[in-house]
């Protein structure tokens, strides 16, 4: 059985990944849109290059965290911790006298 610290590592390292992986995203998406009104306007230009150059980067960062991020999930043994007791019907005792 794994330390509970290194339960929570692994906790907050997915969490952690889930959040720069929104900023990838973004940087995907900004790097697109810039790429693609640069082609439309000037292209074939150093500007176009560089913005397809920076698409790259970010969807190679974007792509590395995803991977992380999944192998990270399907490690084995790693099931969610109850803290909480069971969920169940609260059924009266009764006391034999």
């Amino acid at each position: 059985m794994a330390p509970k610290t290194e339960h929570l590592m692994s906790l907050r390292a997915a969490r952690q990944l889930r959040r720069v992986r929104t900023v990838y995203i973004a940087g995907v998406l900004l790097w697109a849109a810039c790429a693609a009104w640069t082609g439309w306007t000037h292209p074939w230009s150093r500007q176009m290059w560089a913005c397809v150059l920076l698409l790259a980067v970010f969807t190679g960062l974007l792509g590395t965290a995803s991977l992380w991020l999944r192998r990270l999930q399907a490690a084995p043994g790693h099931k969610p911790v109850r803290h909480a007791a069971p969920r169940h019907a609260v059924t009266p005792r009764h006391v034999n006298a």
